[in-house]
Formats: structure tokens, sequence, C-alpha cells
């Protein structure tokens, strides 16, 4: 599949291969939605807690005795139904939200998610960014040449220190390296921009 190559100030310059093996992969949208939820809950942080029973300071000996007070017998102040004991089915932060998934089947649904914007004309190649200084008003500048009509994703393919400090501060785009490409920044971001050498590098992680 090819899609366009473009310049910094915007200008068509060619075309790009890339490999089909990646962006030609039949949609599996059962597969793509189990990738994404399993990244989802992986992110997922366990901050909310309760003290239950056995959390609760006291409650080594018995309220009252077992027998002649007229009351139901107990055993603790610690028991859920007492006044400042443990609290009976609440959030514990020992909760893991952990969902695993065959590598292959990851990488398969990474395969179909990039396919699926390859086939609606999301991804375009950008040859380079340059610089004086990291500026965000020439990263937003070089956005609004290219064909991005609402958010996009920027892949790299190494850490680009005068790149990646111009987009920090810019609400519509975030840069990723190659090797980290994911299901749901794919999903969250409409256009995917590739610098040239990316290309490369997602084949090398992926393929290889």
């Amino acid at each position: 599949m090819k899609v366009d190559l473009y310049t910094q100030s915007g200008e068509k310059k060619g075309q790009v291969d890339l490999p089909k093996e990646i962006f030609e992969v039949e949609m599996n949208e059962d597969l793509v939605h189990q990738a994404l939820i399993r990244q989802l809950s992986n992110k997922r942080i366990a901050t909310a807690h309760v003290k239950h029973r056995g959390d609760v300071r006291g409650g080594g000996r018995k309220p009252f005795r077992q027998k002649g007070t007229g009351n139901a017998r107990q055993g603790t102040i610690r028991a859920g139904h007492m006044r400042g004991g443990g609290v009976i089915f609440g959030p514990s932060n020992e909760r893991n939200f952990v969902k695993d998934m065959p590598k292959k089947q990851r990488r398969k649904a990474l395969f179909c998610a990039l396919s699926e914007k390859a086939r609606d004309n999301e991804i375009i190649v950008l040859e380079g960014f340059t610089a004086e200084k990291p500026s965000t008003k020439t990263f937003v500048e070089m956005l609004e040449k290219l064909p991005v009509d609402r958010n996009a994703l920027v892949v790299l393919a190494e850490k680009d220190i005068l790149l990646q400090k111009s987009s920090n501060n810019a609400s519509n785009a975030k840069t990723i390296l190659a090797n980290y490409v994911n299901i749901h920044d794919l999903q969250k971001y409409r256009k995917v921009i590739f610098l040239k050498d990316a290309v490369d590098k997602l084949k090398d992680t992926f393929l290889k």
C-alpha cells in the first residue's frame, strides 16, 4: 500500500510503500476490542479502599458476655454490623485488574487497527521536522499545512527532543515511538503521521 509523503511545509513529495504484513490485514473488530479492553484494564490502579473487619483496630475480646443480656451474641466489635466495625463488600486496593492476551493476538489486533487507518486514508508520512529550537508554534503551523482535520498521532523512530518538546503543548497531537504504537492511541487520534524512518522501525519491531 502506498501513502503520500509530505514535507514540513505541507507539500507532497511523492509516495511511500507501507509493508502489507502490517497495513493490509483484514479487520477483526472482536480482536481489536479485546486488545483495547486489555490495555485500558491494565492501566487501572486500585486506589479506592476501605477497612474490612480484619483491618479495624480492636476486637480482641467479646463486647459482652454470651448469655443473659437479652442481646444477640457477638464475638467482636470489628464485625461489619457493629458501629465502628469493618465495611462489608467495600473496595480494596489489593484488587488486580490485569488482563492477559497472547502476543500473537496483540500484534494481530495492532495490525488490524493500522490497516483500518490505512484503508481510511488516515495515514501519511512526514519527511522530517526541523526548527532552530523547540517551538510549539512551528509544530502547530506544520500540522495546519498537513491534511490533519482533528488530531494527530506522530510516530517517531527514536527519541527526537526537538520534535517531542515542540509537540508537548499541542492539545491536538501526541508523539510516540514506533515500538510503543498501541491500540488506544490509534483509536483516540484520527490521523497517524509517520516520520519517514519510523515505518522501517515499525517493521523491524513487529515483524522480526
